[in-house]
């Protein structure tokens, strides 16, 4: 594996945890939403990741390979006034825990800043290596 490849490796792993944290959001956003545009709750999302390998080498990064629904079941709030509310007055609300996507987004997050960090190491030591050249 050449030294170049780290950037490969790294700028693969970036990439996809922005696709996660972009998903993060958009579930963020939803959390508390009632009906989308087909009229359904708003369904919590995962990331799906896969290995792929790049390049002629043996180094592998990661990419997206799917994006997920959840299959957890929809929050019943007990609302009758509520215009979505059905014969009961019950009130579909989406299915994203908070809790769970918060955790997500700083796992993410820090994922995103490790591969940074590594980018940025693998730089200086490259610099270095030339800088010894003259």
């Amino acid at each position: 594996m050449s030294m170049f490849s780290i950037f490969n490796v790294s700028g693969s792993a970036v990439s996809a945890q922005s696709q996660r944290l972009n998903v993060v959001a958009s579930n963020l956003a939803n959390a508390d939403a009632v009906a989308g545009p087909d009229g359904q709750a708003y369904k919590s999302r995962q990331v799906v990741f896969e290995t792929v390998r790049l390049g002629s080498d043996a180094s592998s990064g990661v990419k997206v390979s799917a994006i997920k629904e959840s299959n957890e079941p929809f929050k019943r709030v007990h609302n009758p006034t509520h215009p979505s509310a059905d014969a009961e007055g019950y009130v579909n609300q989406s299915n994203v825990n908070p809790v769970e996507e918060m955790v997500n987004m700083i796992s993410a997050s820090r994922s995103y800043q490790n591969n940074v960090e590594v980018m940025n190491t693998a730089k200086t030591l490259l610099l270095k290596t030339l800088q010894m050249g003259q």
